[in-house]
């Protein structure tokens, strides 16, 4: 495939803003352990002092770099192409988890991010080309087809059931609830980042886009979807390992994202059966890699799923909130606050 310029534009800016976001996830979840050492009331609960730790804020900053790049990538090139390179994120978030957080990555793991790679690429080589638009008025006809408005309606409903039926419930014990509410509200967000990144890239061009309530609109849409997935991943983060929310956010965000644009701006309109098809198995690569990676941090806590399992789950409620029970909450806790014990002890020691 002969990619365009502006195709490998976003290639190029997709990936950067990987490896920053990547990042962000370990620096971020080092500064929330040392304030919670220093408070002693972790961000899963409803703490604040991360906001003022200079760590948090590095790993804050180091993801707005990255979500800058992610927002001048999807001005040019289509959400298909862009989204599934944010694989690469879940390696550099892995292999430093293990680096700096001490977060064992197991052996098949590396297989996990292999495949990651693997269908990354494939995604890469048959993603569409992006289809030209010339004004923002076109991304809002698109936005208010009935096919998105009924896409939009689910995600906001969901949501709004997970916000105030399951987190309370089991936010604190099932990975799903968090990464849920930033998954489903980060959909919204990409095409909201989209459309308002087409029409600054119209503005520099000569195209004044500003001048229409509509650029407006999709502006006020970006903050208020960014802030709650800030606000949902902080809680995610605090509460599990990043090694399992890295993936599963990936996946959830990724597919989610995928269907939106393809109803939104009808990415596979004009491809043929065999792209899309590739495109389909490439993603499906991506997310065994992800599972993958996910499992193998099960496997790692085996003994403590052993103790909790339990065959019957009657409802989704159930389910949802029982399908990774409390060893996930103290488990974790004893995970970040043994590394700050151990070296306050060897401080003493000295």
């Amino acid at each position: 495939m002969v990619f365009s310029k502006d195709n490998m534009t976003g290639i190029i800016l997709a990936l950067l803003a990987s490896v920053f976001i990547g990042s962000s996830f370990i620096i971020k979840k080092k500064g929330l352990r040392r304030a919670a050492v220093v408070s002693g009331v972790r961000a899963g609960v409803g703490g604040y002092s991360y906001l003022l730790e200079p760590l948090w804020w590095i790993g804050m900053i180091t993801m707005i770099v990255g979500e800058i790049a992610n927002f001048v990538a999807y001005a040019f090139a289509p959400a298909v192409l862009v989204t599934p390179l944010g694989a690469l994120s879940i390696i550099v978030s892995a292999v430093l988890a293990q680096i700096i957080l001490k977060e064992k990555l197991h052996p098949l793991g590396i297989l996990g991010c292999v495949l990651c790679i693997i269908g990354s690429v494939v995604i890469v080589v048959h993603a569409p080309q992006e289809h030209p638009i010339s004004s923002v008025k076109e991304i809002w006809y698109m936005a208010t087809q009935k096919a998105f408005l009924l896409y939009m309606g689910s995600v906001i409903v969901l949501v709004f059931i997970l916000v105030f039926y399951f987190a309370p419930q089991c936010g604190h014990s099932n990975v799903l609830v968090f990464t849920g509410i930033c998954s489903l509200m980060g959909s919204l967000s990409v095409m909201s980042v989209k459309a308002l990144g087409t029409s600054l890239k119209l503005t520099v061009e000569g195209k004044n886009q500003l001048i229409y309530p509509e650029t407006w609109a999709f502006m006020f849409i970006v903050a208020v979807c960014v802030v709650t997935q800030m606000n949902y991943l902080n809680k995610a983060l605090d509460t599990f390992n990043t090694a399992v929310v890295s993936p599963i956010y990936y996946v959830m965000f990724t597919t989610l994202t995928i269907v939106a644009s393809v109803i939104m701006f009808k990415d596979w309109d004009g491809q043929n059966i065999g792209s899309i098809t590739s495109e389909i198995c490439g993603f499906i690569v991506v997310l065994s890699g992800t599972i993958l990676l996910h499992v193998t941090r099960d496997v790692e806590r085996s003994s403590s799923f052993r103790g909790n399992y339990t065959p019957s789950s009657p409802s989704l409620s159930t389910r949802l909130c029982n399908s990774n029970g409390e060893s996930h909450k103290h488990e974790e806790e004893h995970e970040s606050y043994s590394e700050e014990a151990d070296s306050r002890r060897q401080d003493l020691q000295v």
